[in-house]
């Protein structure tokens, strides 16, 4: 706990990714590396590879290919989600494999929908035991989660849904640019990064762009993650990739298309794993190997944005 509080309150938290993995993330711990399609930092998934850190319980909205990697080089114990696959394109091959009833390695799996994972994060944020709903009606997925629970409103009358409040140990949240102090501004497509920031224990923010507080307070608006939340800040530009960053790159859809075949082959998963991942050092190595045409085809065109008068 001593260690939190410090980092919480340090006045510049900037690190290596190494450095930030290594001091909030154990074996055992829970995690979130957030994202809605937009800002999923495969950088720290590579990097908790790298570093063999185990029995994970991995926390996500819409895991997609970062948790199928961390499944599949044996850092995942537990996966506490509400969709899964490789988007626009198949299933996660990892997943299925330490899914089926036949695997050896088998995972546990918690399933919610969408709006039960936010719920969830919701009453995290916000220091409530648990969040009502009522998108369970109709499914079965209550009749499979324990944890789902009907409670009555005091007020109707009515049956509802219930989710418990859940707190990561550890959430990695990507944005466009944060200052050393830990202020992170996103724009664009938003996942549930400010409800995830609040209701872990500890916050890594990773950032395109380390910029002056000066930058961030003449934008105010644009800043969803306070420097009070916040544990490390890493500056690592394509740490998003193959996902995408607005405004800095595009997504890589054919690395996803791609991914399909080199993932339904647990030899050529591994040896992936071992080019990509162990075979790189950090992400400046993994930029290098993956060659520099790839990257000048996604960087994004400029389309600014007009701003605003904030005089009084």
């Amino acid at each position: 706990m001593r260690r939190e509080q410090n980092a919480k309150t340090r006045s510049d938290k900037l690190c290596s990714m190494n450095e930030a993995i290594s001091e909030s993330v154990s074996s055992g711990n829970s995690i979130l590396i957030d994202g809605f399609t937009h800002l999923i930092c495969f950088a720290a998934g590579h990097e908790i590879i790298r570093q063999g850190i185990k029995d994970l319980t991995a926390i996500r909205l819409t895991p997609d290919l970062v948790y199928d990697q961390l499944i599949e080089a044996d850092c995942v114990k537990k996966m506490i989600f509400s969709w899964a696959g490789n988007p626009g394109v198949g299933s996660l091959h990892a997943l299925r494999r330490r899914s089926e009833k036949a695997s050896v390695s088998r995972i546990e799996l918690e399933e919610y929908s969408h709006f039960g994972m936010v719920a969830r994060l919701l009453a995290g944020s916000s220091g409530l035991p648990f969040w009502p709903l009522k998108n369970y009606r109709g499914t079965n997925i209550a009749d499979a989660n324990p944890l789902i629970k009907k409670i009555e409103c005091p007020y109707t009358g009515e049956e509802i849904a219930t989710v418990p409040a859940i707190h990561p140990d550890v959430a990695v949240l990507h944005c466009q640019r944060a200052d050393r102090l830990g202020n992170a501004q996103v724009w664009g497509l938003m996942g549930t990064q400010k409800e995830t920031a609040f209701a872990s224990k500890r916050v890594i923010v990773v950032a395109e762009e380390i910029v002056d507080t000066s930058v961030l307070r003449a934008d105010p608006n644009r800043t969803l993650i306070p420097s009070i939340v916040v544990d490390h800040v890493v500056h690592e530009p394509w740490g998003a990739h193959p996902s995408y960053v607005q405004g800095f790159y595009d997504r890589d859809n054919d690395f996803y298309v791609a991914w399909e075949d080199i993932s339904k082959n647990p030899e050529t998963y591994q040896a992936y794993l071992s080019e990509f991942v162990h075979g790189v050092a950090d992400r400046k190595a993994y930029i290098q190997k993956m060659g520099a045409p790839t990257f000048t085809r996604l960087t994004a065109k400029a389309r600014m944005s007009a701003g605003v008068n904030y005089g009084y």
